[in-house]
């Protein structure tokens, strides 16, 4: 079976619902990448360019935001997840 549901489709065609959960998915993986190069980007490259390629400190900046932005989304979708499953979708205290 293909991610687009053509091997399961009795007339062959494109499964119009797993197509459009993929450009979402695909919407909100370019709106976190989008968030994390204006973020990091602000946080850690001077505006002056002074080189073509990133120094080390920039470098290691990088790699310790884009790290730390993930571990916050993570936490986030487990207090969500766990307020959730309590039942209180309005009692959510984070």
């Amino acid at each position: 079976m293909s991610f687009l549901g053509r091997g399961s489709a009795p007339t062959g065609g494109i499964n119009q619902e797993r197509l459009e959960m993929a450009t979402q998915e695909l919407d909100m993986i370019t709106d976190i990448f989008n968030r994390i190069v204006s973020s990091c980007h602000a946080k850690c490259i001077s505006t002056r360019y002074a080189e073509g390629d990133l120094n080390k400190g920039e470098s290691v900046c990088i790699d310790r935001c884009v790290a730390k932005f993930f571990e916050v989304n993570k936490k986030v979708g487990e207090k969500m997840q766990a307020a959730g499953a309590a039942g209180g979708a309005g009692g959510l205290s984070l």
